[in-house]
């Protein structure tokens, strides 16, 4: 597919900006109540814990400012979900059958950024940070 090769920064900064939007809504249905609020019978740490980790790795890695640490974080937080709200819970190891696909595509994908920085439309690169070419 070498003809979107001229586009890959564009598109980098697109799925950043969605992700990072995204996982901030995870973080806005836990701590206030959107998007159906809380999942049912969630203890307290998690939804506190996991949720102000969503709401503001997830509004830093959308703007793009320190993106590499907050997605480091995210990425860490996701595995950590994914072992313990879903291979703990449902018995398998595999996504396709404990529910945890989402938890892992978010892991790999903050995993990504967090090793190649914000990129183009970010704080990061309007500051000229070296964060933003990571």
């Amino acid at each position: 597919m070498g003809f979107l090769t001229p586009h890959f920064d564009k598109i980098y900064a697109a799925m950043r900006i969605l992700t990072g939007v995204m996982f901030s809504m995870h973080g806005m249905q836990k701590l206030l109540g959107l998007f159906g609020g809380p999942p049912e019978g969630a203890p307290a740490f998690i939804v506190w814990g996991a949720g102000l980790i969503e709401l503001i790795a997830g509004a830093l890695i959308a703007i793009g400012f320190m993106t590499g640490p907050a997605a480091f974080l995210a990425s860490g937080t996701m595995a950590v979900a994914f072992f313990i709200g879903h291979v703990a819970r449902q018995g398998s190891i595999l996504p396709i059958a404990n529910g945890g696909e989402l938890a892992v595509l978010y892991c790999w994908v903050f995993l990504l950024f967090a090793t190649r920085g914000s990129g183009i439309w970010s704080v990061d690169a309007a500051r000229g940070s070296s964060e933003a070419t990571a």
